[in-house]
Parts: C-alpha cells; structure tokens; sequence
C-alpha cells in the first residue's frame, strides 16, 4: 500500500516568544514493512538547528526560535511511504537498545495492583504469543475508547482504574500489565490509515512486546489487531515521553494553543 501523509503542528503563543527549542520526532525510517519514498519537514517561526538518531533509534530534528518576538510556530511532515502487511512482526531490528531496556518502568507505565493481577493472569507458563494476544483483548473489553476522559500525563494505572482512555492509554495499559510480569514492551508511534476517515486530530499509538523467535511484534489495543499495512510506524520507546511528535521548552510566560491536522491518504 502506498500511503501519502501530512501532519501539520501549530502552536499560538498569547506574547511574543523570544526563544523556544522543539524537538521534533515525525520522520518515519525505512525499515520491516515500510519504505519512505519522499520525506520532508519544514518549519516557519523556527530554525532546523540539527538532527540525529536517538537511543531507541528514531530519527529526531531541533527547531530553534531565537531571537526575534515570535507569535506561532508551525511545523509541517510530509510524504509517501510504501507498506507492506508482516501480520504485526516488525523483528528483531532493536536499534542501540537490548530488548531487556524494555522492562523498565516509568511514571506512565507502572503497574498498580490490579495491572499486576492482568499480567499475571494472562503472561504465565505457555505459548507467549497467544498469551500476548488474549491479554490485548482484556485490555481492550474493559477499557473502552472515549478520547474526552484522558491527558497524555495519565498513567496507565489511571486509564485502568477508570475504565476508559485513547490508544496512548491502551498502550500504556498493555505494557504496564506486560513488564509486570517481565514481558519487554515498547511503546511506538505513527499513523494509521482508516478508509473513510483521512483527517485525525492526533498520531496513532500502539505497544510491541518482544516475542523469541520472532523478535518485536506490534499490538493496537485500540483496533483489537496487530498492524498491517495500513500502519507507518514513526518512533518508539519506554512510553509516550520518549515518542511524542513533540516536545521542547520555551522561555517567557506565555500561553501556547496547540493545533494539529493529520492527513493520511492512499
């Protein structure tokens, strides 16, 4: 499948900006089922200061507002990436990272009692790639989808205890219940083409646990299935912190509004 895509970041400021650095994780890489055949991203209100690959291996630009007053930055990726279907196995590609990293916890991903009691009931002796599959679906039958409920600061224990969350959340929730129990799983972010519904407000987001034999295997939580072709797969990491499409400071006291179009075409 052959997948054209633009994402479109902006952000307001209430007062001049007089300096801001973004660092900017939206370039996907050639890689199992992908290949990026054009790519580029451009800003206006900011500088490109570098680039370079990070620890988990995702591709990362530095924008630079400086000094000038500025009111809005803007940030625009886009391209065409060609896809092919590995039912969910993107292998044992790691990067720089051992896939043991991958069971450390963080703010967002540590597992309370109950996802402890999930992990365990469904990681335990026997086929880990049944298992693996039979704990998304119980992620996914009692927490429902509901995109007014959650934060991106919402812990994975939240979204559990609450019932409810997005697909940051059911990814949270999936690799809390799986490091638990020792299971190493990563986070990953990208974009997912669904017929009939070609603008998305966010980035898609979904978990890979890694599986012997077969290396790293994705699970959409959300979409109760491993990804296909539809998916173009940006970068990955511990949770959400280390994939966003976006992070960066600024200095001064002003406001930022935040607005975001996703176009995902075939």
């Amino acid at each position: 499948m052959r997948l054209t895509i633009r994402h479109e970041t902006v952000y307001r400021y209430d007062a001049p900006v007089r300096y801001a650095l973004q660092r900017v994780r939206q370039t996907p890489v050639n890689g199992p089922g992908q290949k990026v055949l054009e790519w580029a991203v451009g800003f206006e209100g900011a500088e490109r200061d570098c680039s370079y690959t990070d620890g988990f291996g995702n591709k990362v630009l530095l924008a630079r507002m400086s000094g000038q007053e500025i009111a809005s930055l803007s940030i625009v990726a886009a391209g065409i990436v060609e896809t092919t279907d590995n039912a969910g196995v993107y292998g044992k590609t790691q990067g720089f990272t051992p896939a043991w990293l991958y069971c450390r916890l963080t703010p967002l991903t540590t597992p309370d009692d109950a996802l402890c009691e999930i992990g365990a009931t469904h990681l335990g002796p026997g086929d880990r790639l049944s298992a693996l599959h039979a704990l998304s679906g119980a992620i996914r039958d009692r927490i429902s989808y509901d995109p007014e409920k959650t934060e991106v600061t919402t812990t994975a224990a939240q979204s559990f205890a609450a019932g409810h969350g997005v697909c940051q959340d059911h990814a949270h929730i999936f690799i809390a219940a799986c490091r638990s129990a020792g299971q190493p799983t990563r986070y990953v972010s990208g974009y997912l083409f669904v017929e009939g519904e070609q603008n998305h407000v966010a980035s898609h987001a979904w978990a890979e646990a890694w599986v012997d034999g077969l290396g790293w295997v994705g699970f959409d939580v959300s979409n109760r299935i491993c990804p296909d072709e539809r998916y173009v797969r940006v970068a990955c990491g511990l949770d959400y912190t280390d994939a966003a499409p976006v992070t960066g400071l600024r200095r001064g006291a002003a406001n930022e509004a935040l607005d975001v179009r996703i176009v995902v075409n075939q």
